[in-house]
């Protein structure tokens, strides 16, 4: 066999191998969406840590609906509550910190396009929200981004840049628009009210 050829055989048999693993990646996230419909909680989460490993904390609950892109790259703390229909893109990673309520509807993106690149790549980094952060319903936070702890973001903002401790910030892009008390005692256990 001639090294031309040897070479044409390699990368066609190199497209199919990566074209068959997008397949299974695409089949995983797909089983994924479909566990979040199932209506009960205790299942959801079974799954969600032994079947797709994403690292849930003790007395964190997941609503219904929620996706995931790359489950294995969660991590969410204890006492967490993760809204209904969330989004989470973990490709790049997403790490959660304890007594964080997020609400419904909030969409957590690790990786996007570069408008300024010339061939539309893709750019992005891990998204870490701390100890007692909140977001209102339908925020977005954007790739590489941390979230202080104790911050709060509205619902509706679209976050692209840090969000320091204790700040609330809302609009279009985020901005400060407030403090909140630094005391956080609290402690979330919505799955309580679920047992």
């Amino acid at each position: 066999m001639k090294l031309k050829d040897w070479s044409v055989a390699f990368c066609k048999r190199h497209s199919m191998l990566r074209k068959a693993g997008w397949l299974v990646l695409d089949g995983v996230e797909f089983a994924c969406d479909l566990i979040g419909y199932v209506p009960s909680h205790h299942a959801r989460l079974f799954f969600y840590r032994y079947v797709f490993r994403i690292k849930i904390g003790k007395k964190s609950y997941i609503h219904f609906g929620c996706r995931f892109y790359q489950p294995w790259n969660i991590v969410i703390g204890d006492h967490c509550v993760i809204g209904d229909h969330c989004f989470l893109d973990a490709r790049e990673g997403i790490t959660i910190g304890n007594n964080v309520n997020i609400a419904g509807e909030t969409a957590i993106f690790t990786l996007q396009h570069d408008p300024k690149c010339p061939h539309f790549g893709g750019k992005g980094g891990p998204v870490v929200l701390h100890d007692y952060v909140f977001t209102g319903s339908r925020a977005m936070i954007l790739p590489a981004v941390d979230v202080g702890e104790g911050a709060g973001i509205a619902a509706g903002a679209v976050v692209s840049k840090d969000v320091a401790e204790y700040e609330i910030v809302g609009g279009v892009p985020a901005r400060k628009i407030g403090e909140r008390c630094r005391d956080l005692k609290y402690e979330l256990n919505c799955a309580k009210a679920f047992h």
